[in-house]
């Protein structure tokens, strides 16, 4: 096993390695065992595996327990049960899964104990051959450009006691019972402190996290979104050999503390009015994706219910309805979430919304252009309102109104702040496209030392900078990118790029969000960047997660990196990447940054639904595209800013032309906007 084995097997398990490291690996008598050994044992904080983090006293005290468990030491472990812990007997097949089951099942910490047992390295289904067999319930990600690492979310799992059993059975009175105790008590501990499970994307940065999900990879039954049942049938993705298991009970683990605002006192104040950074609560249990769209449909439909007075579903299912003097059907309203969208053979379109009491088919006639064309534009898992008539036979809706939650034409700009902002992102530290010349003169305006009086007045004005993501170009993100690259180490990334920032002066406030080629989880909601990277920038930088809502002394500005673009191009006719304020526009209507859950965006199912836009703020930050974009619908500034990256090999084969080092200067007072060039 080569270098660049080494390297390209740890970027698909979603992690990055030092040069060290993998002259470690690479010496020792079985690399590819010690590596897999790795990947299965390592902390889920770690991002970088660095040399600290090969345990070869750990991986050797690992093959002698799976020596043991196996039976190929004599006289040492009796027959085993037919449910018997086999490490072979666990390995999938599909290249993609997890392949911690190659490991032991548990390790040594030192002579006697047992360390613990992490929670998806267990099936049931080997564990206790008591257990009656279930069918989990499938959750799968559909993006189109991964493959998930782990698919499935079982229904149960036995409980500690049971395991325990279990293993006790197949485990040889010849070995002591403080082994066997030490077992025990090692898998109980790993159920009750259970690690995220994960659904990251191969070649990404990010560490394993929270599956993801799509309302389109599997049959749900009524109001499958608000967990009143659980469909019999699965995807194609459960015929995998292993699956994630999780707690089903209904309790929900709580935060490490509420969530609070964060005030950050100065001369330019910043407070951090939301954000997912320090509170996040995933560990993927089944519950917590209902929790998830239930708090989704909650808030978006109280949103609606103030501008129409809508009935529940199930109320439909129940009555008949009356007609009127002139024969036509009273009509009603319902709010629900879009499930399906489909097109009948005569051009109409139907689609089905749910609510926590039901679910129902809605029909839009192509005669009515314009209802037609708004509900062309619907995407899955938008909160909607509709208003119609029922038919007779009481299974379908004869639609004559949609409503999205949209922002209220009375929504009121703030004013009374005075200064000005400076909106950027996807700086792309470390890429050989990194457009450095640009970038310095950027700072030299920041510094008020550009060739331009007109320049430097605007500079004197400047008190904030904020920065919606992609700060560093990062490693592993996109096949052979190491190719594009100047800085092969994302930790040297990120200390040219405070080198950088340590240029902007102390005055004015630095915000700065994670994007996709950050070092943080792949999964959004993302946490801010961690502490390692975060001391080496100077004190007048805030970091903050994606998305983050923050006040700059009385101005709401929400920053969204702005991944879910990707999702609305594809998705929305008429939303393209050379005008991606049209995109936000639409995420604006659906008061939702990522509507459609399970797409490209991997979305963490949290408590909070961290997507949804409420309050409505005056700016909406967003970037991720490379294109510049600004557009304002009722009162609220939409700005795409661009980038500082010029042009990479796989944007010319994708045809996307980036608008490189355009800079948005926005006027806290009157939100004015001007465009500075520095190419």
């Amino acid at each position: 096993m080569n270098e660049i084995d080494i390297v390209r097997a740890v970027i698909e398990e979603g992690y990055q390695i030092s040069p060290q490291a993998v002259e470690l690996i690479k010496l020792s008598n079985s690399p590819e065992s010690l590596l897999k050994y790795i990947l299965s044992t390592i902390d889920d904080c770690v991002f970088v595996i660095e040399p600290e983090h090969v345990d070869l006293k750990g991986f050797e005290a690992s093959k002698t327990v799976s020596r043991i468990i196996s039976g190929t030491s004599s006289g040492t472990v009796s027959q085993m049960a037919p449910g018997k812990i086999s490490s072979p007997a666990l390995e999938p097949a599909d290249s993609h899964m997890i392949k911690a089951f190659d490991s032991a099942l548990v390790a040594l910490k030192e002579p006697g104990t047992f360390s613990s047992v992490k929670p998806d390295m267990v099936s049931s289904a080997e564990v206790s051959d008591s257990k009656p067999e279930t069918k989990p319930y499938i959750l799968s990600s559909q993006g189109s450009d991964s493959i998930p690492d782990s698919d499935s979310i079982s229904d149960s799992i036995p409980d500690s006691d049971s395991i325990s059993d279990s293993i006790s059975d197949s485990i040889s009175d010849s070995i002591s019972d403080s082994i066997s105790d030490s077992i025990s008590d090692s898998i109980s501990d790993s159920i009750s402190d259970s690690d995220p499970v994960s659904d990251s994307v191969p070649g990404s940065l990010s560490n394993p996290v929270c599956p993801s999900a799509s309302s389109r990879s599997v049959d749900k039954p009524a109001s499958s979104f608000f967990g009143h049942a659980v469909s019999p049938s699965t995807s194609n993705r459960a015929s995998r050999e292993d699956s994630l298991f999780s707690n089903h009970g209904n309790s929900f683990p709580s935060s490490s503390r509420d969530e609070e605002v964060r005030r950050l006192p100065g001369r330019n104040p910043v407070t951090v009015l939301s954000d997912i950074t320090g509170h996040s609560t995933c560990v993927g249990e089944y519950m917590q994706f209902v929790q998830y769209f239930r708090d989704r449909y909650s808030r978006l439909s109280e949103i609606i219910r103030s501008r129409m007075n809508a009935r529940p579903i199930e109320s439909l299912k129940r009555r008949s309805f009356r007609r009127g003097s002139d024969g036509n059907t009273e009509e009603i309203s319902i709010i629900g979430m879009v499930s399906d969208i489909s097109t009948t053979t005569n051009g109409h379109k139907i689609f089905s919304i749910e609510d926590p009491t039901g679910s129902f088919s809605v029909l839009i006639r192509n005669s009515d252009k314009e209802l037609f064309e708004l509900a062309s534009r619907l995407l899955l898992d938008e909160v909607i309102g509709v208003t119609g008539s029922v038919t007779n036979d009481g299974k379908l809706m004869l639609a004559t109104k949609l409503l999205q939650p949209d922002v209220p034409n009375s929504v009121q700009r703030r004013t009374g702040s005075h200064g000005k902002a400076v909106l950027i992102s996807d700086v792309h530290v470390g890429s050989s496209q990194f457009l450095e010349d640009s970038w310095l003169d950027f700072l030299d305006f920041l510094k008020g030392e550009s060739d331009s009086e007109d320049m430097r007045e605007i500079a004197a004005q400047v008190r904030y900078l904020v920065v919606a993501g992609d700060l560093v170009d990062g490693i592993g993100i996109y096949p052979d990118q190491e190719m594009e690259l100047d800085i092969l180490d994302v930790y040297e990334q990120y200390r040219k790029a405070a080198e950088y920032f340590r240029e902007v002066p102390e005055h004015i406030h630095v915000i700065i969000s994670p994007g996709n080629h950050d070092a943080v989880r792949q999964a959004e909601p993302q946490p801010a960047l961690p502490e390692r990277i975060c001391a080496d920038f100077p004190a007048n930088v805030t970091f903050v997660g994606n998305p983050a809502l923050v006040d700059l002394d009385g101005v709401r500005i929400l920053i969204y990196h702005g991944r879910s673009i990707d999702d609305l191009v594809a998705s929305v006719p008429g939303v393209s990447y050379q005008e991606p304020a049209g995109a936000v526009l639409e995420m604006l209507k659906r008061r939702h940054l990522a509507p459609t859950y399970g797409s490209r965006v991997s979305i963490s199912p949290e408590k909070k639904d961290y997507f949804i836009i409420d309050p409505v703020p005056d700016i909406i930050h967003t970037g991720h595209v490379h294109t510049l974009g600004v557009q304002r619908y009722k009162n609220v500034l939409l700005v795409n800013s661009g980038t500082w990256q010029a042009q990479t090999e796989f944007q010319k084969r994708v045809n996307l032309m980036p608008v490189p080092a355009r800079v948005p200067v926005v006027d806290l007072a009157d939100f004015d906007v001007k465009i500075l060039a520095f190419d």
